[in-house]
């Protein structure tokens, strides 16, 4: 029996009980627990020019990936994804921004995205605001406009690559290629990825956003020898190709496909094969990178704390259509790889097959980590993917090349139309090659009307002087020459 001067009222027991209990649950409470724990970091993983060509989407035998593959093996992989705009530039702006071509008028490489869209909209920006620790390395938006004042760090002198020996060939016109007699560390993406694996090893005493972004594949496709010898030139087999395929592709498409140009040449070199293979070797070179990324990560205090999105920022045609480089609305110019990783969302080795957009990567990882997404962003967030990759999806994945220029994909179907009022319309399940252009059918202008719904309602006019008739791709081929 407890002594008197020990016993409590009835009445005052039971509230001290009651008290004890709600202040239990709410130590356990999901809300109590996330606001408890620190922040999730961000691996903003960026590379160039990438295609579909990866191991997980299964389009493309001939590539050797490992290392993407690896990483795909983590987390939820998309495998009709979509870039913003099937050029540098345009493309990094609208995803690191949030703003649609048509919405910020950057539509083209020559376009400075710094005087049309100001820092306080950049996903950076909402990141360093929350607190984290914002840096990086290698090419997160074009290489011609760098903005330092995004970033708390970020590697100045990445270096530069070794140049082919004079007298030696260089490709095929403005299709550079050639081996090198060099070390995997002489070109900057060794160092790129040396600065990440860096900040991986170090404590952070903030959560963290850190960037990386590989050069390679984009050209020239010059990396060491060994990566060319992985993949003898007997072995390569050409990209699908037909002979007709421009037969019914509207004037406007063929503007830009420009057969009597790369496609022309490279015909006349007879060095088709040649240039397969050395794009083969460049991504190959490029997956070896992540795979000493995700070493790196995988040996890290932040493995089971840190988000990782990996994207590339568009596609590139290697003679379909009679086209080459990006700068086009079809499949092979617009669709790349698309990674994520959210602990305790994703599940490891899940596809998901809907098709979806880059503008989703800056409202999805505002999403995951909690922080408010900005009014201005025109992208969904992909949460409901993440956590369920058969999820109802019913938004089409939309690109934008130059004014007025759209293309729509669906599962089931892609819908082009150019500003002077020429389509294009594929059925994704019967024709993966869009060889058959159905537009002119009466019977699907459903399809059509309905796919053009997700159009940008409005197209901001391009500076004065960018519409001057040269496109990206003749300017391109101009710098390279």
């Amino acid at each position: 029996m407890q002594p008197r001067h020990l016993r409590l009222p009835f009445a005052l027991t039971l509230a001290l009980a009651f008290t004890l209990t709600l202040s239990f649950a709410f130590l356990a409470s999901p809300a109590h627990a996330a606001g408890a724990a620190q922040k999730p970091n961000v691996l903003f993983i960026a590379i160039d020019d990438l295609r579909d060509w990866v191991g997980y989407i299964d389009r493309e035998h001939q590539a050797r990936t490992p290392n993407i593959d690896r990483l795909s093996r983590l987390g939820t992989s998309f495998t009709r994804a979509y870039c913003a705009s099937p050029v540098c530039n345009p493309s990094r702006a609208a995803l690191m921004s949030g703003l649609r071509p048509s919405t910020s008028g950057v539509y083209e490489n020559d376009i400075d995205f710094r005087v049309h869209i100001p820092a306080e909209k950049a996903l950076t920006h909402t990141f360093r605001q929350a607190g984290y620790f914002v840096h990086g390395a290698g090419k997160i938006y074009h290489e011609s406009y760098r903005r330092p004042s995004e970033w708390d760090d970020y590697l100045e002198r990445e270096g530069g690559n070794p140049s082919v020996p004079s007298g030696r060939s260089e490709g095929v016109g403005g299709i550079k290629f050639a081996p090198l007699d060099c070390k995997d560390e002489d070109l900057s993406d060794w160092k790129i990825t040396d600065y990440a694996i860096a900040s991986l090893g170090r404590k952070h005493d903030k959560p963290f956003f850190l960037a990386v972004g590989m050069h390679k594949p984009h050209m020239p496709w010059n990396v060491p020898r060994k990566w060319f010898d992985k993949f003898p030139l007997e072995s390569i087999k050409l990209p699908p190709h037909l002979a007709t395929d421009l037969d019914d592709v509207p004037a406007a498409g063929k503007r830009m496909a420009k057969p009597e140009g790369d496609h022309a040449e490279m015909l006349r070199s007879g060095r088709w094969k040649e240039a397969v293979q050395a794009y083969l070797a460049t991504i190959a070179y490029m997956d070896m990178n992540i795979g000493r990324l995700l070493d790196a990560f995988e040996k890290s205090a932040y493995r089971d704390n840190t988000i990782i999105v990996f994207w590339s920022d568009h596609g590139w045609h290697l003679g379909e259509k009679s086209h080459w480089r990006k700068f086009a609305l079809w499949e092979e110019a617009t669709r790349a790889p698309f990674i994520w990783v959210a602990p305790g969302l994703t599940k490891p080795g899940t596809r998901c097959d809907r098709p979806v957009d880059f503008m989703s990567i800056f409202p999805t990882l505002t999403d995951l980590t909690g922080l408010a997404t900005p009014a201005h962003v025109e992208g969904t967030s992909l949460r409901p993917l993440l956590a369920n990759p058969a999820a109802p999806w019913t938004k089409p994945a939309v690109t934008t090349y130059k004014y007025k220029n759209h293309t729509a994909r669906t599962a089931d179907w892609r819908y082009i139309r150019y500003e002077n009022g020429d389509e294009e319309l594929y059925d994704e399940r019967k024709d993966p090659h869009e060889y058959t252009n159905l537009a002119a059918r009466p019977e699907l202008a459903a399809v059509k009307a309905e796919l053009a719904k997700s159009f940008p309602k409005s197209d901001v006019p391009p500076p004065p002087g960018v519409r001057d008739g040269k496109s990206d791709q003749e300017k391109e081929r101009r710098r390279k020459k």
